[in-house]
């Protein structure tokens, strides 16, 4: 074979190299499609102000390797309390949903909607995701990968009868949306009705439930103002509720990723975005306010002195709770005082 015949076989075999080296790297980058599955629908403020912002950045970061179909409403079927168990098994991919809708499986999240735990958003966002890393990580969560934990603004009641006193409460049907906020509706006299935010509205309307707890912001999506003319606001430095979220990813799928995209993730999780998140979730309590006072719907607002007697009603919720997780082996009164601390020092630092 002629010399010139010889360099152009290995020209044309380095050129060959480098086109299959060009499709294997391509190949290695190829993007991948993560779903998002949730309970409310799209127009709604988590979804708007929380989770798209949040998809749209890690899709940003992965310079378009990542992209995130959003899901609301329940759109790939089920129902709201199956959302933990669709990322576990990898039904879809990410979740964002209440580890409360599932009583028993995450008890520990449960400290954080104890009556009168919470200030404010932000501050009980951080907390939670410093109890998730020291407590729950690698037990009750063990078997997703989380990507954030936060919690929602003050819990208020909603009701169409006014609710000044706890007697005011006894009898009436409301809303609850996690075993504790069923326990401590009951406890103040109450007749607690479990069920997702999504069923409020109908709930209302037909009469089913007398009113609901929950805080301002969702009041747009779900007409509550419309439906309902009292709101009733506890003064004082501590919210009588709050409901605890995960965004959660199902663990094979993070661990699949390549490490550079599965950094593109850990750059958007943990507790800065648990903050901002929770954070985020109160600052549209305000526009939620302002469409009550607009119907000129009647807003209780209980001074820090009437609060008190609430909260020491609302006492037993708590030594109850505490009681049945030492029962479990959680060290209940460890991680309440835990929880109390972490609170009280990351609102401090505000």
């Amino acid at each position: 074979m002629k010399t010139a015949s010889i360099k152009s076989l290995v020209i044309a075999a380095s050129i060959a190299s480098a086109a299959w080296l060009s499709t294997t790297t391509a190949t290695l980058a190829q993007e991948v499609t993560l779903r998002l599955h949730q309970f409310l629908p799209a127009q709604a403020n988590v979804p708007t102000h929380v989770l798209d912002p949040w998809a749209n950045k890690v899709e940003a970061d992965s310079g378009g390797r990542i992209k995130i179909e959003r899901y609301p409403a329940m759109q790939l079927g089920g129902t709201p309390p199956q959302l933990i168990d669709q990322a576990t098994d990898g039904t879809v991919d990410i979740v964002w949903t209440l580890p409360g809708s599932t009583p028993g499986r995450f008890p520990s999240t449960e400290v954080f909607e104890l009556p009168f735990m919470m200030t404010n958003a932000e501050a009980a966002s951080r907390a939670y995701w410093d109890v998730f890393e020291s407590r729950m990580k690698d037990n009750e969560f063990k078997d997703l990968h989380i990507i954030s934990t936060w919690v929602h603004g003050p819990g208020v009641i909603h009701s169409k009868s006014p609710v000044e006193t706890m007697d005011d409460l006894q009898g009436m049907k409301v809303r609850a949306p996690t075993r504790i906020i069923t326990s401590l509706i009951s406890e103040l006299g109450g007749t607690p009705v479990g069920m997702p935010i999504p069923a409020v509205t109908e709930s209302l309307s037909k009469g089913v439930i007398d009113g609901a707890v929950t805080p301002w912001e969702v009041v747009p999506s779900l007409k509550v103002h419309e439906l309902v003319g009292n709101h009733t606001e506890f003064g004082g430095d501590h919210a009588i509720y709050t409901t605890t979220f995960v965004l959660a990813m199902n663990k094979a799928k993070y661990e699949s990723l390549p490490d550079d995209l599965k950094k593109v993730i850990d750059d958007n999780s943990g507790q800065d975005v648990s903050a901002l998140f929770g954070k985020t979730q109160e600052e549209y309590d305000a526009p939620g306010r302002e469409l009550a006072v607009g119907r000129n719907n009647n807003i209780v607002e209980l001074t820090a002195e009437q609060a008190d007697e609430w909260k020491a009603a609302a006492q037993p919720v708590i030594d109850n709770w505490v009681a049945e997780m030492d029962g479990k082996g959680l060290d209940g009164k460890g991680l309440l005082e835990e929880a109390r601390r972490l609170i009280d020092k990351y609102t401090a630092a505000q």
